[in-house]
């Protein structure tokens, strides 16, 4: 697929216009996250069947980041981004009045749509807008934006919930959302519009499955998927098991919320660092030491509780940190742009797969030890797993 076309565009708009929803995103996700697996507990009454659940919920995912490209093929990226934050906007003020778990349940996977292929565009259309910026650069600046958003919501979110419901914070980010898609009318920009042709579901499933093949056997792209996955591996069992953990160690929602909201300082820090550091010390430095120190934080927060394990929480951001900016690079330098549409749909599906094993992998594992802090033994492995792959000298 040739790079996509523009028609018009504002004349003030970059690569950073687009990095720079990263506050809206940030602010608007990190309110939802924050109380969203507290929200499954209240619906599930078992923190194992939250893990069950949210990978049920990961697989739909993953299956709609593979048949992105075929959606990309059919509307213009643009078209599809004014429907995706329209959808989140909607769906978010709907699960805020949502009563029956169903009604909840068909919300979030509508959102899943919306959240899968926003996730994807914004990445894209930095790449589109780059020019002589480059990626490690913006990815920075997008990084730094979403930390600075979801370095206030976790307060925003628990001060909701306080006042009214766990529920009642999804509004929030309902609203978020909706100056997002306000925001990017202003950019003004405009793509032809597709032609929309009969869809041959075989064909469909055949053409994925060459793009999937053909993704894979371009050099370096097993491996960058690899190490994706093992980012996003360790980030799915935090945003799911951090917040049931603080509670279960007996400490209130307000202490939950200075933990998550402390989590987002080295973020906050290092963003605008990192991006100049990959620049020149290269990338697989700062994924080893990433992933190295998130192991050794793991096998110790396994065995912590009360003050010390919150110590633990907040430190091992340190670790995300580092691997922030960078964890997608390994695509965006081993891909032309011509080729990153194509196959970016294919690469991200290494951040759902993820929220499909890893909460798989937790469940089994409380099942087993019958103890929550047992899936901290998984995210060690991970980490000591995705610190050999990157030692491994690429062919």
């Amino acid at each position: 697929m040739a790079q996509d076309k523009y028609i018009s565009v504002n004349k003030n708009v970059s690569g950073f216009s687009f990095a720079n929803l990263g506050l809206f995103t940030g602010f608007a996700d990190g309110i939802y996250n924050a109380v969203y697996s507290l929200v499954l507990l209240e619906i599930f009454r078992s923190s194992a069947i939250v893990g069950v659940y949210v990978a049920l919920y990961s697989v739909f995912c993953f299956v709609v980041g593979l048949f992105a490209n075929e959606i990309f093929r059919q509307f213009s990226k643009v078209r599809v981004f004014y429907f995706v934050l329209l959808m989140m906007a909607a769906c978010y003020a709907m699960m805020r009045f949502s009563i029956l778990p169903r009604t909840f349940i068909i919300l979030d996977y509508t959102t899943g749509v919306a959240i899968t292929l926003s996730g994807m565009l914004i990445p894209l259309f930095m790449s589109d807008f780059s020019k002589n910026i480059g990626m490690a650069r913006l990815n920075a600046r997008y990084h730094l934006w979403l930390n600075v958003g979801a370095l206030f919501a976790p307060m925003v979110a628990v001060f909701i919930a306080g006042l009214f419901d766990n529920r009642a914070a999804f509004f929030a980010s309902a609203v978020i959302y909706f100056a997002a898609w306000w925001l990017f009318k202003f950019f003004g920009i405009v793509q032809q519009d597709k032609k929309i042709k009969p869809v041959n579901p075989r064909k469909t499933f055949r053409a994925l499955w060459k793009n999937t093949l053909a993704f894979f056997r371009l050099p370096g792209m097993l491996r960058a998927y690899v190490i994706n996955f093992g980012y996003y591996s360790l980030r799915a069992m935090r945003v799911l098991y951090v917040p049931i953990l603080v509670i279960e160690n007996g400490f209130d929602k307000g202490v939950l919320g200075w933990v998550l909201t402390l989590g987002i300082i080295p973020y906050l820090l290092l963003s605008e660092v990192m991006g100049r550091a990959a620049r020149r010390f290269g990338k697989t430095i700062w994924l080893v030491l990433g992933f190295g120190s998130f192991a050794v934080m793991s096998v110790l927060a396994t065995f912590m509780t009360g003050v010390p394990l919150l110590i633990i929480f907040v430190a091992w951001q340190i670790s995300g940190a580092l691997m922030e900016s960078v964890h997608d690079l390994l695509f965006f330098d081993g891909t032309k742009k011509t080729q990153q549409t194509k196959f970016y749909g294919v690469f991200r599906t290494s951040s759902n797969l993820p929220n499909v094993i890893a909460p798989i992998l937790g469940a089994a594992v409380i099942a087993l030890f019958g103890t929550t802090a047992a899936v901290w033994g998984v995210t060690a492995v991970v980490g000591v797993f995705s610190v050999a792959i990157l030692l491994v000298r690429p062919r």
